[in-house]
C-alpha cells in the first residue's frame, strides 16, 4: 500500500487529485463541507469534490478499494442541505465505481481530541448544566474517533470486503436519550446536572443571528435554519451490526467511558 506524503491542493483541483492518488490502492476520502449558508455550497464540495476523486482514482488504474466517509445524516437526505449531499454523494459513487470496491461509512456524531463542535457540550454537561435540542425522548447515539479510526483501519486491511454502507456508533442499543445523557454527565461530575430545553423559535433565532454574522465576517455558518432541522431530530441511534458481521470491528469506548475519563 503506498501512502501519499500529502499533497496541496482541493477538491476542485483535478490536477492535485490526480497528483494525490497516483500509485495508491486505496482512497480515504474524508474531507467534507460541514458550514454553508445555502446548498451549492455542500454541493460543490460533498458531491462534486467526491466524484472529481473518484475518478483520479480510477484514472489512475491503481486504486482498489475506495472509502468514503459520509455520515448518519445521509440516512435523512431531507432534513438538512448537508445530508442531502452526503446521500447524493453515496449515490453517485456507486454508480460510477465499476471495478473499485465502495465502501460508505456512515458514522453518528464522532468526538475525541481536536473536535470543536460537540467538545463545548461535553465541557458544559460536566460543569452542571445540559442544553436539549429537540425532545426529551430524541435518540442520540455517539462514536468516539479512536474506534472510528480502528474502524477504517479493520475495512481496508480486511481480506475480503464488498462495496456497502455502513452504520457506526459506540454500540449501545438503541442509542442515548436526553435522559440518559444527563445522568451518565451526573455520574462523571458526581454531581447533579441540569437539563434546559431550548425551544425551536429560539433555536431558528439563533441560527439566523450565526448566518447573519458569519456572511458580515466573510465566513460560512454551522447554525443555520438548515442544521437545526438536523439536529433537532426525533431519532439518531444507530447499528453496528453490518460492519461487525463483515469485518468483526466492535468499539471499546462507550461515552461513559470517555465523559468519565476526560476522552474528547
Amino acid at each position: 500500500m503506498i501512502i501519499s506524503p500529502g499533497v496541496r491542493g482541493s477538491l476542485e483541483d483535478t490536477h492535485s487529485l490526480s497528483e494525490l492518488v497516483a500509485g495508491a490502492s486505496v482512497v480515504v476520502h474524508c474531507a467534507g463541507q460541514v458550514r454553508g449558508h445555502k446548498e451549492e455550497i455542500f454541493t460543490r464540495c460533498n458531491v462534486d469534490g467526491s466524484l472529481r476523486l473518484m475518478q483520479a482514482a480510477k484514472e489512475s488504474g491503481f486504486c482498489q478499494r475506495f472509502l468514503f466517509i459520509s455520515s448518519l445524516a445521509a440516512r435523512h437526505p431531507e432534513l438538512s442541505w448537508y445530508a442531502k449531499s452526503k446521500y447524493v454523494a453515496e449515490q453517485r459513487l456507486a454508480a460510477m465505481a465499476d471495478e473499485i470496491t465502495l465502501g460508505v461509512f456512515r458514522p453518528t456524531a464522532v468526538y475525541g481530541p481536536g473536535d470543536k463542535e460537540l467538545k463545548p457540550l461535553f465541557d458544559w454537561m460536566l460543569r452542571g448544566l445540559l442544553p436539549r435540542l429537540g425532545a426529551p425522548d430524541t435518540q442520540l447515539s455517539f462514536l468516539h474517533v479512536t474506534d472510528f479510526a480502528q474502524a477504517v483501519g479493520q475495512w481496508l486491511s480486511a481480506e475480503t470486503i464488498q462495496t456497502q454502507t455502513y452504520e457506526l456508533c459506540d454500540g449501545v442499543v438503541g442509542g442515548y436519550d436526553w435522559q440518559r445523557v444527563q445522568q451518565l454527565a451526573a455520574d462523571a461530575r458526581c454531581g447533579s446536572v441540569r437539563m434546559v430545553g431550548i425551544p425551536l423559535p429560539v433555536l431558528t433565532g439563533l441560527a439566523d443571528i450565526s448566518t447573519a454574522l458569519s456572511r458580515l465576517a466573510g465566513k460560512e455558518p454551522m447554525l443555520t435554519r438548515s442544521k437545526i432541522r438536523e439536529l433537532t431530530h426525533a431519532d439518531w441511534s444507530a447499528s453496528n451490526n453490518r460492519i461487525s458481521e463483515d469485518i468483526n470491528w466492535f468499539p471499546g469506548i462507550s461515552l461513559e467511558h470517555a465523559l468519565r475519563n476526560g476522552l474528547f
